[in-house]
């Protein structure tokens, strides 16, 4: 039986580069949210860190996770933020 999983990724954007960390971000969603096993994909603010970017993530299998870490969306992503944030990723098993 494959298992859902669930994603929440960290985005701390160095200041000079808060915007164009956004912009890619949101990018990123528009891509993202028509991948194959992509349920949610969406993108959240700190109130209290307005560098600090959250990603809510829910894939149909690990598959559709493996799929999307080497396709183009999140390849660019992750090449755009190299060296203006940093980031965190936590996987997650949904419970039933």
């Amino acid at each position: 039986m494959q298992k859902a999983v669930a994603i929440v990724a960290f985005i701390e954007a160095r200041e000079e580069y808060r915007n164009e960390v956004e912009m890619a971000l949101r990018r990123a969603v528009a891509a993202t949210l028509s991948e194959a096993g992509c349920e949610q994909y969406a993108l959240h603010l700190d109130p209290q860190e307005p560098n600090r970017f959250v990603m809510i993530e829910r894939w149909h299998d690990r598959a559709s996770v493996d799929a999307h870490a080497s396709g183009p969306a999140f390849t660019e992503l992750a090449a755009m933020l190299h060296g203006r944030s940093t980031l965190q990723v936590n996987f997650y098993e949904p419970i039933p």
